[in-house]
């Protein structure tokens, strides 16, 4: 059963995602594709970034932090610094292949699913979750300060287990 979350703002327009590549251009090989979705978001498929590129889109949608990619890659043996993933992460967000979810002041996940949705993030296992954006109901928005547009609106439903529940 899916409960309606009713949370104050807007449903920001749909951005076309030109970075992505065609279904037609991909032939199923990941180390080729992540090369395709590098070139057709107009960046340079360097040696570093179609390896990470690999890792993070041959597996399907899903929720990473720097750390974790820096480990999944030095656990692959591909030679690449913490510095150059937080760089290629923010590199990728920037031309729109993963969108970054920040859960708190200091912790960012980066989400190979760069359409409209949410997130509920479960606090004690630190894991983050899609939640379909048909189920939370954006009501009004408040007023904009002059000069500026939504972008986009980011729903982050903190969870923990409730007291007494088995895992708490």
């Amino acid at each position: 059963m899916t409960q309606r979350v009713t949370v104050s703002g807007t449903t920001p327009p749909t951005i076309p995602s030109s970075s992505s590549a065609s279904r037609g251009d991909l032939t199923g090989c990941p180390w080729h594709d992540a090369k395709t979705k590098l070139r057709a978001a107009g960046l340079r498929p360097t040696r570093q970034r179609t390896a990470l590129g690999w890792m993070l889109f041959a597996k399907g949608d899903r929720h990473v932090t720097a750390e974790m990619l820096y480990e999944e890659a030095s656990q692959g043996k591909v030679p690449v610094a913490l510095a150059t993933v937080y760089n290629t992460l923010n590199l990728f967000t920037e031309v729109g292949l993963l969108r970054q979810v920040a859960v708190d002041g200091s912790k960012s996940y980066f989400d190979t699913n760069n359409s409209e949705h949410h997130h509920f993030y479960i606090e004690d296992q630190h894991e983050l979750m899609d939640v379909p954006r048909s189920d939370v109901v954006l009501g009004e928005a408040p007023v904009l300060p002059e000069g500026y547009e939504i972008v986009r609106v980011d729903v982050v439903i903190r969870l923990r287990r409730k007291a007494g529940q088995p895992g708490s």
